[in-house]
């Protein structure tokens, strides 16, 4: 059956059309308030089409009206039991649905005649609808309670006799309530009124509505039958009927019938009732596709409508209008929305809280689980209390374990200063209690939620000495419990807690007190999760005694994450000891980088002398293999500052060596002729001057710097004639014959002709002569001679 022969049935298609046709492209929560509603409208009546056809199971909820009380003599007050009292006008004037159908429930099951009288009374009994329904889906529902109901034939009469009256409603309870019996049972009855052309069109087609219900061949028989009536009303009904139960088309003349009905009656029942099993399968499953792709539609509708609201506040609005709404998916997909806008903006909810907080008590399992875990994601809202009263009552296992923890960050953002949300401090209490019983659970999950929460919780002040003391007895408790499992999971998780609780809480001491031996004791545990959480709380607990613990025995463990904290904890407090294993690391690639940058912060807070000597170690042949160059720069830079300060003068020298050729080799020309200018300005003779000063002049050229070149050339030039044999000259042939830096030998040529000298320099002279003969450029006529002294 199609999503359209559906909709046709109960005269919806219009609207249905009007849905898909509707223009989804405005924006406004006005101008889209009658799709909405439409969209909804075509749910619920595809919904109850359904229902009607196959599932036979629960209806929407039939809205209260004013009951009549019953006045049969048979249940006076007087005979009532108290219990019993109770049960019947919590039936007849019930505030909920649910409320009415559980009382009617317990008197269905009750052995007491007068309770199956009441039930009798109030189905015979017009003027109280909801308490009729009640009674009716009572009976539908006990199809599948393996409990037995007395005397179940006395409820015939009635449910035959609802369905001759104008109830329409109510009639198509009774009709569903009617699967409960036997064909035998109900065949006579329904047939009588199939039959009796005087009853009301109304009667006969729920007549029908009750036949197509039995899982019984003989029942397709009669409404094949029927197909003849002289009423069209009957026959479209019967066809349609016939249709719903996957039998072939019927059909339009006599013959072709009776064909159809001898192959049903060749087949034996079990072979029908397979079949008929079979058909119900595939249309469910095709009715629930078309139902998804009509309901995917509509959320489509949905998104493009909230996408299309350009401010936040409205679009806030927005949501809340769909919290509220009466169809599970709908609040399922705006539960959805407003965890996007947590997750992606953690904009505060303004608009509808107490709407949000409220579905953690909704009928529908799914938006109660999804509501629990959002309230996780927003411990800022004043839920604790309504959380908590839902645990308390709450069934499902997996949505009492969330609501347990949205309970715990509700309650722990609730306690902490200036939250601004008032709660009583029962509430942390009895929710600690929940924690223990979580925490005690067989489960691992179950447990390690409730450590958390009990982490939390312990972490505030506002509980007695002897409160703080058996929760945290309670977890060493637990983790006992744990030792010697295979899966040291939990155990990891549990100390997890204890760790948090000695890193902040008002509770720390007593926790490190409590916790220390375990966290020690831990530290040998085969599963690496549990070692890591046991340095953890070592760590917050004392960090020096940490580090000479695990630096004896856990400097190559085989968790990376151990090693990982070691080397933070080495550069947090450690000395020159740790210099030692943390200098082995050098050598290993993956944790090299790591190793170093700790090394570093050690070197920042050693004397002068622990830096001279890994200078010493790792300038070294052996040592350059482990470093970069950029690596020993950042060491000599520290030592540089360190020697400086101390007044080493006889270290501050080699250690300026190092740095002007670390920084010329890496191209950092600045820096390089920085250092080289302190140690010409620290040399002592002029032979080592001018050494220096060739250096310089070398920075200087592949620096770029030819000017300035030249003028260092020029101030030697003042104090003495360069020949051939000196550094600076050789140097400068060097160059010539390699420039580096992309300038040439005739820019260089063309600088050093500049040079005027006060004093003759013929040494100068004939060597400048000679490059311009080799090279070209610059002008040598009158080479290494000033205007004054030509």
């Amino acid at each position: 059956m199609t999503i359209a022969k559906l909709i046709s049935l109960v005269g919806s298609e219009p609207l249905w059309k009007t849905a898909v046709n509707h223009d989804f492209t405005r924006t406004s929560n006005q101008k889209y308030s009658i799709l909405l509603k439409v969209l909804i409208m075509t749910a619920k009546t595809l919904y109850l089409a359904i229902l009607l056809v196959f599932i036979g199971c629960q209806q929407s909820g039939i809205g209260q009206e004013k009951s009549a009380l019953l006045s049969s003599e048979a249940v006076t007050d007087t005979k009532l039991s108290k219990q019993l009292k109770i049960n019947r006008d919590t039936l007849l004037k019930g505030t909920s649905e649910q409320i009415r159908l559980d009382a009617a429930a317990v008197m269905l099951f009750s052995d007491d005649p007068l309770a199956r009288k009441i039930l009798i009374d109030v189905l015979k009994q017009p003027e109280n609808k909801p308490a009729r329904a009640a009674v009716c889906r009572a009976l539908s529902l006990a199809r599948s309670s393996q409990e037995p109901i007395s005397q179940k034939d006395d409820f015939i009469e009635p449910l035959v006799q609802i369905l001759t009256t104008d109830d329409s409603a109510n009639a198509e309870f009774a009709a569903e309530a009617t699967r409960i019996f036997e064909y035998e049972q109900i065949a006579k009855p329904l047939e009588k009124i199939l039959t009796d052309h005087s009853q009301p069109a109304a009667a006969r087609l729920n007549a029908i509505s009750a036949l197509k219900l039995q899982p019984d061949r003989r029942a397709i028989f009669k409404l094949n039958k029927l197909l003849d009536d002289p009423d069209s009303e009957v026959v479209s009904a019967a066809e349609k009927a016939l249709i719903s139960l996957g039998i072939p088309v019927v059909g339009k003349d006599a013959e072709t019938r009776k064909r159809i009905i001898n192959e049903l009656e060749r087949k034996g029942t079990d072979e029908f009732l397979r079949e008929w099993l079979i058909r119900q399968d595939d249309q469910m499953r095709e009715l629930k596709t078309e139902l998804d792709q009509w309901q995917n539609m509509y959320l489509a509708a949905l998104d493009k409508i909230y996408d299309g609201i350009a401010e936040d506040a409205d679009r806030g609005k927005f949501l809340a209008e769909h919290l509220n709404n009466p169809e599970p998916r709908v609040k399922l997909w705006a539960l959805e929305k407003v965890r996007q806008r947590r997750v992606g903006t953690e904009s505060k909810v303004t608009a509808g809280v107490d709407i949000l907080v409220g579905l953690v008590s909704d009928q529908n399992r799914q938006v109660r689980l999804k509501t629990a875990k959002l309230l996780s994601l927003m411990g800022e809202l004043n839920s604790a209390q309504k959380l908590l009263e839902q645990l308390k009552i709450e069934q499902d296992d997996e949505v009492r374990t969330e609501l347990f923890v949205a309970l715990g960050g509700a309650c722990y953002y609730a306690f902490l200063p200036n939250s601004g949300i008032d709660i009583a401090p029962e509430v942390r209490k009895e929710t600690l209690e929940w924690a223990a019983k979580f925490l005690l659970d067989e489960d691992p999950k179950k447990a390690q939620k409730g450590a958390e929460v009990i982490r939390k919780l312990l972490e505030q002040d506002g509980l007695t000495a002897g409160e703080v003391s058996r929760y945290l007895g309670l977890l060493v408790e637990s983790y006992n419990r744990q030792k010697g499992q295979a899966d040291g999971t939990l155990r990891g998780e549990l100390l997890n807690a204890m760790s948090g609780l000695c890193a902040q809480s008002v509770h720390k001491s007593e926790s490190a007190k409590l916790f220390k031996p375990l966290f020690e004791e831990a530290l040998r545990d085969e599963t690496n999760m549990v070692r890591e959480a046991a340095v953890d709380g070592l760590v917050y607990i004392d960090k020096a005694r940490a580090l000479n613990i695990l630096r004896k025995d856990f400097v190559n463990d085989s968790s990376p994450i151990i090693k990982k904290k070691l080397v933070d904890l080495a550069g947090e407090v450690g000395g020159q000891d740790d210099l030692v294993w943390l200098g082995e690391k050098l050598a290993l690639g993956n944790e090299s980088g790591l190793a170093w940058q700790t090394m570093l912060k050690i070197f920042q807070r050693s004397d002068a002398a622990i830096l001279v000597k890994w200078v010493t170690k790792l300038g070294s042949e052996a040592g350059k293999q482990k470093l970069s160059d950029e690596q020993m720069i950042s060491l000599l830079e520290i030592a540089e500052r360190k020697v400086t300060t101390e007044n080493k003068a006889d270290m501050v020298k080699d250690i300026r060596r190092r740095l002007a050729e670390l920084y010329s080799k890496s191209g950092n020309f600045e820096q390089a002729a920085r250092y080289f200018g302190f140690l010409r300005e620290s040399a002592t003779g002029a032979e080592e001057k001018e050494a220096i000063l060739a250096e310089l002049l070398g920075v200087y050229f592949r620096w770029g710097e030819i000017g300035v070149a030249a003028q260092l050339v020029d101030n030697c030039l003042l104090e003495k004639d360069l020949g051939p044999d000196s550094v600076i000259v050789l140097l400068i042939e060097d160059y010539l014959n390699n420039p580096l830096g992309g300038t040439g030998p005739e820019v260089v040529l063309e600088e050093l002709s500049k040079i005027q000298t006060s004093e003759a320099r013929p040494m100068w002279a004939k060597q400048m002569e000679n490059w311009v003969e080799r090279f070209g450029g610059g002008d040598a006529s009158q080479p290494g001679q000033g205007q004054e002294g030509g």
